[in-house]
């Protein structure tokens, strides 16, 4: 009978919807920083290089938190349930951004983007897991397509939120859409899956599962790989947008905001065209590896563009933005990859470590920049980041219309 209902009555259900809009206010929250960086630091009394150095520090700190709470909820959301790990992150990461807005110093600013980072890092893969458990084995694609394609616009809301108020009360909009989302998570439901896996093997910790197997760890790490590139656009090419533009010579005052506005439209746009043709080709693989060699030729074009106006620099935010727009599509290929009994765990911590893996990118950003210059140095990290993605996507299998009903062995 479920068949016969209209496709947008499918794909438009309680789950999908409450999760579009808690991974709205996880991008939302997510990205705020590399929005207010400048003004916050500015107020704290930092200018110049300082901006781009205690800047990445705070973004490092921020995704260090992302690491230890991709394990935490990962591996709680396996041995308590999807919902109870989206209840717990949803609070933590609410309260550290009302918090964030009161910083007086470098000390508590880098505590509480821990903190946030660590709350953050539940959302997404709890929301993803739950679609990908609650939805038929043909539609889920278009349910996790909605989830990220709505979601990535939370960074839009963000710019045109700190283009009209102060950094302060930006944070205390994030954190307040935290709480606002939080009621919303109250009388959605757990999986069917999870309750039937937790019937047959009880509450243990399956992270360990990860790396009993080396087959298994394997294909655990070339999921990681897959997503490095996406953080490697967003951590570097855009949040520090406002800094390259001056190498690049831009015609006009590049605004990190505006940049990080257009990127994530593009996102947005991307995530979308990708969802909708990996339903159409019936493949994640394929439309991950297309999108994979797009992204290498924009960011080169990025980089090498000389004396460009202002315009063409924001249009090529949003190529970046649609080439690297993959993000649906190898969050639910990582989930699909995995057993019930280690899902949400697989599916919190790869897009986690995805982001954490923005700590050795802008350290190693930032020793090419030393020795070399802006350019050269986020060419040959990005170059490093988009070898890895491709050769790591070859050997996984494609995940299109697998059936996810069972547990991994030991």
């Amino acid at each position: 009978m479920t068949q016969h209902r209209p496709l947008t009555e499918r794909v438009f259900n309680v789950t999908v919807i409450v999760a579009a809009l808690g991974y709205f206010v996880d991008i939302y929250d997510l990205i705020l920083f590399g929005i207010v960086r400048g003004p916050s630091l500015s107020a704290l009394g930092y200018s110049g290089q300082e901006l781009v150095d205690k800047g990445l520090f705070l973004l490092n700190m921020q995704m260090a938190g992302m690491l230890i709470g991709g394990i935490l909820w990962g591996i709680l959301g396996d041995m308590k349930g999807r919902i109870s790990v989206l209840y717990g992150s949803i609070f933590l990461y609410s309260v550290a951004n009302i918090l964030n807005g009161m910083v007086v110093n470098m000390d508590q600013y880098a505590i509480l983007r821990l903190m946030a980072g660590i709350g953050l890092a539940g959302e997404l893969g709890a929301g993803i897991t739950l679609v990908n458990e609650t939805m038929t084995k043909e539609n889920r694609g278009y349910g996790t397509m909605v989830v990220v394609t709505f979601g990535a616009l939370g960074a839009v809301v963000g710019a045109l939120v700190a283009d009209n108020f102060q950094w302060q009360t930006s944070y205390y909009v994030g954190g307040g859409l935290g709480l606002a989302l939080l009621v919303l998570r109250i009388g959605t439901y757990e999986s069917g899956m999870f309750h039937k896996v937790k019937m047959e093997t009880g509450t243990s910790l399956r992270f360990l599962k990860l790396f009993t197997d080396g087959r298994r760890l394997y294909k655990y790490a070339l999921c990681i790989l897959i997503g490095v590139p996406i953080w490697f656009v967003i951590g570097i090419l855009v949040i520090l947008s406002p800094e390259l533009s001056d190498i690049i010579g831009v015609q006009g005052g590049v605004e990190a905001k505006w940049a990080i506005l257009w990127c994530y439209v593009g996102l947005s746009v991307g995530d979308f065209a990708s969802g909708m043709i990996s339903q159409l080709i019936k493949s994640r693989k394929k439309v991950v590896l297309y999108y994979i060699i797009g992204c290498t030729g924009v960011i080169l074009l990025y980089l090498y563009s000389r004396d460009i106006s202002l315009f063409y620099f924001y249009f090529l935010c949003f190529a970046l933005g649609f080439s690297a727009g993959y993000w649906a599509l190898f969050v639910t290929m990582a989930s699909e990859q995995f057993g019930t009994n280690i899902r949400s765990t697989v599916t919190t911590t790869v897009p986690n470590f995805v982001r954490g893996s923005v700590i050795p990118v802008t350290l190693s950003y930032q020793f090419f920049n030393d020795k070399f210059s802006a350019v050269p140095a986020a060419t040959i990290v990005g170059m490093i980041c988009m070898m890895a993605a491709f050769f790591a996507l070859l050997p996984l299998q494609d995940t299109y219309g697998k059936d996810l009903d069972y547990m991994e062995l030991d």
